[in-house]
């Protein structure tokens, strides 16, 4: 096994020793013999694809699930962890990727509650004294009678990693901490994280996706692929591109496709003055006018909640804009099925389980939504013909690197990357004019990314306009021409993306530009 080790890493006290950890889920060995150390006072980053096996050795350190062998040690002694009460007991907290937080209560009682014990009546002036003289000591200030439903994103976030605070967990344990930060927030947070691992002894484990918060933040790394530890040491002495090569293997990464030198065409998509509410009535877009070219790809940037998906939802038919025009090719655009076909407007969307599949149909069916109806898988517009539709996907599932068992599977029995890859080759399958992709690789592992992001290359290089909403700021800078940044609902600041500045760029995404 190639696993880099550090010296100085192996002779440093632990907090925390997770020992020969293994875990069976129907005879399908999911974490094997897998041994993870954190030093007291570390920043330790946890690497690995989707599969790989870092939520289940997180969940059996926190104790959701029991290992089938191996223990933990806290602080040199074995501990017995059944739950993740029993890991509060030891100071072992956790931020999730979602929150955890109850909107319509304030900061101060978000944290009062999050307490293991509580008395039978609540002193509420007392608690509140407490809480603030907790806030005066602590790195992130947020009012303690602010009722969490008002907080943006950012400050959600901060408020998880606070409880953890309140609770004075030595050892925190962050699951992709940033996805909802602007780069300045996140580089505040984990400074102000890695500064108390310094000064307070705090002890980090972070999962995380991104090479540059791993590199920039974390003192030591963990890798690990197909339920194994692959590599671990010192960030300092792995580059990116030995982490990556840890993450998959001596398998090739589909889809590096490089940026062809092509001058953008006419505008394919124009938005003009576009108003739209959210579920709630309130204003969601606000005006809002953008334009994206033939052959470019316009990002999207911009803190989530700042009317992203409901501009998404728009421009696929999902959402009734109150006030606005669209245009595509220059002929009005209403998002009508026949519209999207005849003006070749096609939308990978994020979550496409939830929203672009039918998980029972098969991955013949599901990549035949969009031309089902059409020759050569119609009969008289009427009957389906099956055995066309199967053979075109034995054809896409060889040509996109689906893994399938076949094109008759079910499709929600595909991992979230092969789903993603059906969608895409469903919706690239023929000529293309407008590729609206929102999120496309949420969640994904790096092989998928690659690879999802590669046909969009590709798309962008054969002439196809591509409007990208994303959260994730590499994936913008990685892929787009232009960069806009939206926030409450408008575009407030646009930008070649080579020449972006990306503190400017949090600036507007933090709505102080």
């Amino acid at each position: 096994m190639d696993v880099p080790l550090s010296p100085s890493a192996s002779v440093t006290a632990a907090i925390l020793d997770a020992v020969g950890l293994t875990k069976v889920f129907g005879g399908t060995t999911v974490l094997d013999d897998v041994s993870l150390r954190l030093p007291a006072g570390s920043f330790h980053a946890l690497l690995g694809e989707n599969g790989a096996g870092k939520s289940t050795l997180v969940k059996c350190i926190m104790g959701y699930y029991r290992a089938d062998a191996g223990h933990v040690l806290v602080r040199g002694i074995e501990a017995k962890i059944k739950s993740p009460r029993d890991a509060a007991a030891l100071g072992i907290g956790m931020v999730y990727q979602h929150f955890t937080l109850v909107d319509n209560m304030t900061v101060a009682e978000n944290l009062v509650l999050a307490r293991q014990h509580h008395p039978f009546l609540f002193n509420w002036r007392a608690e509140r004294r407490d809480v603030a003289g907790f806030m005066e000591k602590t790195p992130f200030r947020l009012n303690p009678d602010a009722p969490v439903r008002t907080l943006a994103a950012g400050e959600k976030q901060k408020l998880e990693i606070l409880k953890q605070l309140y609770l004075r967990s030595a050892i925190v344990i962050l699951d992709e901490p940033t996805s909802v930060l602007t780069p300045d927030e996140a580089d505040e947070v984990l400074g102000l994280l890695r500064d108390m691992t310094r000064s307070a002894g705090l002890t980090i484990l972070m999962i995380s996706h991104k090479f540059r918060e791993v590199t920039k933040f974390a003192d030591e790394v963990s890798i690990l692929r197909r339920g194994r530890l692959v590599g671990r040491g010192r960030v300092g002495e792995l580059s990116t591109d030995e982490m990556a090569r840890l993450m998959v293997g001596d398998e090739p990464v589909r889809g590096d496709r490089q940026r062809l030198d092509v001058k953008p065409g006419a505008a394919v998509l124009d938005v003009r003055g576009l108003h739209a509410d959210d579920d709630l009535g309130a204003p969601a877009l606000r005006d809002l006018s953008l334009m994206v070219r033939a052959g470019e790809i316009v990002g999207i940037a911009g803190v989530s909640g700042n009317g992203q998906e409901e501009l998404v939802e728009v421009l696929a038919g999902q959402r009734v804009a109150s006030a606005g025009a669209i245009q595509v090719g220059g002929v009005p655009f209403r998002a009508r099925r026949s519209e999207m076909r005849a003006q070749k407007v096609r939308c990978l969307p994020e979550e496409p389980m939830r929203n672009a599949c039918v998980g029972e149909m098969s991955v013949a069916e599901n990549i035949g939504f969009r031309s089902f109806d059409r020759h050569p898988f119609a009969r008289a517009r009427t009957l389906i013909n099956r055995n066309a539709m199967r053979r075109h996907a034995r054809k896409v599932i060889v040509d996109y690197g689906i893994r399938a068992p076949g094109p008759d599977a079910p499709i929600r029995s595909l991992s979230g990357g092969n789903v993603q890859r059906a969608v895409l080759a469903r919706e690239l399958h023929d000529d293309v004019a407008l590729l609206i992709a929102a999120n496309p690789c949420f969640g994904l592992d790096f092989a998928a990314v690659a690879e999802i992001r590669g046909r969009i290359m590709d798309a962008r290089n054969k002439g196809t306009a591509v409007l990208l909403i994303s959260a994730d700021l590499d994936e913008i800078f990685t892929l787009s021409d232009r960069v806009l940044v939206i926030s409450d609902g408008r575009i407030v600041h646009e930008t070649p993306a080579a020449s972006a500045d990306i503190a400017v760029i949090g600036r507007h995404m933090a709505g102080q530009g």
